[in-house]
């Protein structure tokens, strides 16, 4: 029991009631729920996991304790594709696809892809441009492909 307490602390639900009722979840919750649940069974062969949005409501520190629950994941052999506004999560990220350059029909192509540093540099993402402050650059060097 205790170690399926301590995934729901890894994966920063540790707010959560017990016995909370599932429908009172925000989605990023529920995806969180269902990892912390993936997380305390017995080793299961590689798995990718798609995730949308798993930050949404998170505090810094919960962040970051979400990206140690990523790392360990990664390390045992599991993918991880993750749909994230967090900037946070997109410096961590080994790869990254920008698409925009807008929302709905301003939007749907690929503006940019390649590591963070390689995003940051791209004139034309806006994303590489707040990604650029996060990794202290300037942005301005375009990289090679």
């Amino acid at each position: 029991m205790q170690a399926r307490l301590k995934r729901l602390i890894d994966v920063g639900l540790d707010y959560v009631r017990l016995g909370q009722p599932a429908n009172t979840l925000s989605g990023g919750e529920a995806q969180r729920l269902k990892l912390a649940a993936y997380m305390t069974v017995a080793k299961r062969g590689r798995s990718l996991f798609i995730l949308d949005e798993p930050t949404t409501g998170l505090h810094f520190a919960d962040i970051v304790q979400l990206l140690d629950c990523f790392d360990a994941l990664l390390s045992v052999g599991h993918s991880l594709l993750v749909v994230e506004h967090n900037l946070q999560v997109m410096k961590s990220a080994d790869y990254l696809i920008d698409l925009g350059p807008g929302a709905a029909d301003e939007g749907g192509r690929v503006v940019a892809k390649g590591t963070p540093e390689m995003v940051s540099r791209t004139p034309e993402s806006i994303t590489g441009r707040f990604l650029a402050e996060v990794l202290g650059q300037d942005g301005d060097e375009n990289d090679e492909e």
